[in-house]
């Protein structure tokens, strides 16, 4: 992830979007067998950003 934070609301969203596209629909019949770590390590990432870009807001 990028060292310099934006505060760019569209940007931030964009990032977000990026983390979270790829995880699994919950509603698919095989989704019995989602990878949950994966799940909670994009969850993590994308929780983790928003904290930064609030926190690059408050300076």
């Amino acid at each position: 992830m990028n060292a310099e934070m934006t505060t760019d609301p569209d940007q931030i969203r964009a990032q977000v979007a990026a983390l979270l596209a790829e995880l699994p629909d919950p509603n698919a019949e095989d989704s019995a067998h989602v990878d949950v770590e994966n799940i909670a390590a994009r969850l993590e990432a994308a929780h983790d950003l928003l904290v930064r870009a609030l926190e690059s807001v408050e300076r």
